[in-house]
């Protein structure tokens, strides 16, 4: 029989309200909340292991509900209340999930024999993280990089920013130094977004391997990218500011060097 729950007062409930709302709460559980149809399907698909689905038949127009559960998921199912308790969006189509976390080594990467990856350095705005993911799964590049985070993959905000690219993407969370040691020991040109000693990015070759390394408009990279680079490179600008957007300047380098290998 499929468990009810009707009360948004539950222990179960509070607990992951909790996880919805805490990042202590998600660090401690080891799990995190998905939320909708679609970025369930790829979770699921990316191989994270589905601990609970959660569903409201109110919201969810008859869909099966077995497509989305693996041997060991439990489900329940919850009243209006507690769906619209829990959910962080308005449009999720009547199913939550509970999931657990994966790990994100550098040595669990695998690269192709020419890869391009993109690094992001100490985001500190989960959308941005989340629209750069967005950016990866588009091009599909190698693997996402996070240096230095400075906050969670698993932010609900970051989920939902990336409309499910969290699940598509290989991703790896390091320090710079060990970032930076990981890139030479592979043969990884690392070309850093910087004004600094910098040539514009068009000039530059993306077809062997490489690393697209960015930072935030704040504060920019870390000295240490720029002395490492193989090459710093900017974004030739003709307005007023100097910086645009991470995601946004993601997305110019990263196209270009698809543009480069002829969208390979």
């Amino acid at each position: 029989m499929i468990k009810k729950i009707e009360s948004v007062q539950n222990p179960y409930i509070k607990s992951l309200v909790q996880l919805q709302e805490k990042a202590k709460a998600r660090k401690q559980s080891n799990s995190f909340i998905i939320e909708g149809q679609r970025e369930i399907q790829l979770a699921k698909k990316g191989g994270y292991e589905l601990i609970t689905i959660l569903y409201c038949n109110e919201f969810m127009n008859n869909i099966d509900i077995n497509q989305y559960v693996e041997n060991h998921t439990e489900i329940i199912e919850i009243s209006k209340d507690v769906y619209q308790k829990l959910a962080y969006r308005d449009t999720t189509e009547g199913i939550i999930a509970v999931a657990q976390q994966k790990t994100h080594f550098l040595d669990d990467l695998k690269l192709s024999k020419n890869p391009l990856i993109l690094i992001a350095e100490a985001l500190e705005k989960p959308g941005n993280i989340g629209a750069i993911l967005r950016t990866a799964d588009a091009a599909k590049v190698d693997a996402v990089i996070i240096a230095n985070p400075k906050t969670e993959l698993y932010n609900p905000n970051s989920i939902r920013s990336s409309v499910g690219c969290v699940f598509t993407n290989q991703i790896a969370l390091d320090t710079t130094e060990r970032v930076i040691q990981f890139l030479k020991d592979k043969g990884i040109s690392i070309y850093s977004a910087t004004l600094q000693d910098s040539n514009a990015y068009h000039l530059e070759d993306f077809t062997t391997p490489t690393a697209l390394v960015v930072g935030t408009e704040a504060t920019g990279l870390s000295s240490l990218w720029r002395q490492e680079s193989s090459q710093n490179i900017n974004i030739p600008m003709s307005g007023e500011i100097d910086s645009m957007n991470v995601s946004v300047a993601a997305a110019i380098l990263v196209f270009e060097a698809k543009r480069q290998r002829n969208f390979e």
